[in-house]
């Protein structure tokens, strides 16, 4: 029920892998713990210890799968640990991930952050040639290619499969004695490197390193392979080399604020977004500049400091509402909402209020808070976007694939104005955003706002929207 009343995009999944150290699974829990942001439908650990793989793979959050006694029965110095959040293939036991499989004496598994934009062609290939599939993910498409070249050997193999996939891809695969990470070539999803005492740690973002104090030794390259085992660390690039397209997203809403991520700090490129914000829309008069916490805050802090406005946090957040909640009778109207978010009446009565919003995906969410902040006696809402309209769906690990599901592919700026009740509605344009983030439009992914897509995704996916 909750879930209804939060329609905030969500993320593919979160890779986490150690290799080298007595505690991998310890390790690849807490790292899993750091990511649960990336993905809170499933998770799963696979260790290895140079013999054989074992694995505790469940439906629900971090905390809730693993008990002490499954980290003990987990036992080897490698572990792959996923956590995800279903985009391609329905939330069922059977996509829980790493995936692994069995072929030829040996045993491999998968952790996937991403989405392949020529999954359907290629498994409808990989059927009729006899494949026979055991899950709805795109990743198990990985293991049929990789299956049908293993005759090259793991390694050639692995990069033959990898080169007959499009769109995006962050993996970790783990065999019994090797650690893989790879990274597709345009690095739409952010994967790095780490060090640990005499072992290695490969991670979605940095968070996770500095939970178990593990050093940063830099980023997995965009079309990089690395190989980690006994030898060491090897590296090989066997791509051509394309534009990179850096998810722009992941700095907006996805990553978590204490993550280096692309080479930048997200707490630092979110305010800059929110200063930005505040030059763009000058003439906005308001009492003070506020949050929906907690996504927009970073943005609202630096929109305050550009401004001059004061910051105040005029709606309270309960961090104590889990994933399921009792039902409300009908007749409490708002409860989903105000079960999550509380306005604070006494600040926000007779005052003119800024809220700073990371993003309007469906608009469900923002209406019924913007409901609340008027029920609260705001003489007036204005409601600036941290980032410029999304009115294209995203095909490379995103949740919103259709355009039926985005506000602002079928009505424009001042029709959302309206429908959610706002005095303004200004978003961040794209020249702004890019600015935010120091660099240039050649190294993101802008698809989702202006329907550019780095790789193609198939006839009609990137069909003219409204035009605004």
């Amino acid at each position: 029920m909750l879930e209804h009343y939060d329609d905030h995009p969500r993320e593919a999944c979160g890779v986490f892998g150690v290799y080298g150290h007595p505690e991998a699974a310890r390790l690849a829990y807490y790292g899993l713990y750091a990511l649960q942001h990336r993905g809170q439908e499933s998770a799963g650990i696979v260790v290895s210890d140079g013999k054989r793989l074992k694995d505790r793979r469940a439906m629900g959050l971090v905390p809730d799968i693993f008990r002490e006694e499954d980290l003990q029965a987990l036992t080897g110095h490698m572990a792959c640990g996923h956590v995800r959040y279903s985009t391609t293939g329905s939330s069922i036991q059977a996509n829980v991930q790493p995936f692994i499989i069995n072929y030829a004496g040996h045993s491999l598994c998968l952790g996937h952050n991403g989405n392949l934009t020529n999954a359907f062609d290629l498994r409808r290939r990989l059927e009729r040639e006899g494949s026979i599939f055991q899950t709805t993910m795109d990743s198990e498409i990985v293991m049929h290619l990789l299956a049908r070249n293993i005759h090259l050997g793991f390694e050639e193999g692995l990069i033959e499969a990898l080169k007959e996939l499009k769109g995006a891809y962050s993996f970790l695969f783990m065999t019994e004695d090797t650690l893989v990470a790879a990274r597709d070539p345009n690095g739409f999803r952010p994967l790095c490197l780490g060090k640990l005492e005499d072992g290695y740690v490969v991670a979605s973002e940095t968070c996770a390193l500095d939970l178990i104090d593990a050093s940063f030794l830099r980023q997995v390259e965009p079309g990089e392979v690395v190989f980690i085992d006994k030898k060491g660390l090897r590296s090989i690039k066997p791509f051509k080399r394309v534009r990179h397209a850096h998810c722009i997203f992941e700095f907006i809403y996805f990553a978590r604020p204490d993550s280096n991520i692309f080479g930048q700090n997200v707490y630092q490129v979110r305010k800059r977004q929110g200063a930005q914000l505040a030059k763009e829309n000058e003439d906005i008069k308001a009492d003070f500049v506020m949050p929906f916490p907690d996504s927009g805050v970073y943005a609202a802090l630096g929109y305050a400091a550009a401004s001059g406005l004061p910051f105040e946090m005029g709606m309270i957040r309960n961090h104590y509402v889990g994933r399921t909640f009792i039902q409300p009778s009908q007749d409490m109207r708002s409860f989903g909402v105000r079960v999550k978010l509380n306005p604070v009446k006494e600040l926000i009565q007779g005052k003119r209020v800024v809220i700073v919003e990371d993003s309007i995906i469906r608009g469900t969410t923002t209406m019924a808070r913007v409901k609340n902040i008027r029920a609260a006696g705001a003489s007036e809402v204005h409601m600036l976007v941290s980032c410029p309209p999304h009115r294209f769906p995203c095909h490379y690990g995103i949740d919103f694939s259709t355009k039926g599901e985005l506000i602002a592919c079928d009505h424009r700026v001042e029709e959302i104005k309206n429908m959610l009740d706002l005095d303004t509605l200004r978003y961040l344009s794209i020249e702004g955003l890019l600015k935010s983030t120091k660099t240039t439009r050649d190294g993101f992914c802008l698809a989702c706002f202006d329907g550019d897509y780095p790789v193609p995704i198939g006839e009609g996916a990137g069909k003219y929207c409204l035009e605004r």
